[in-house]
């Protein structure tokens, strides 16, 4: 019932810029945040951004990206800056705490992840 979609990935050069951008959609009354994550091959899924009440980064994005967030339109996206093949991942958006019109409870729902791929 909630759609959670994923665009803008792509091939940069080491030290370019990328925006990524991602719809929630479905029969939602609210979300309590939303966020980015990525996962590099042979590597744990890690949390890139994300904001709700609050916003927090990874250590290994911080002044480089920037998530932002359009609570209307349930979207939300992230600006990445500067680059760097260490970034190479799948970027996943998350919905966190979705409560759909009609229930008392809330759940997360994740999109099918966007690729991006910095090259040296």
């Amino acid at each position: 019932q909630v759609q959670v979609v994923e665009s803008g990935g792509g091939l940069v050069q080491t030290g370019g810029s990328l925006r990524l951008s991602c719809a929630a959609s479905g029969s939602i009354h609210s979300i309590n945040a939303m966020g980015w994550y990525r996962q590099a091959p042979g590597k744990q899924r890690e949390l890139v951004a994300r904001i709700g009440d609050s916003t927090i980064y990874g250590n290994s994005v911080k002044d480089r990206f920037t998530i932002s967030r359009d609570n209307a339109k349930n979207m939300v996206y992230l600006q990445m800056n500067s680059l760097k093949p260490d970034d190479t991942a799948v970027y996943y958006c998350a919905a966190i705490g979705v409560r759909l019109q009609g229930s008392n409870y809330r759940s997360d729902y994740w999109g099918k992840g966007t690729l991006v791929t910095v090259s040296s």
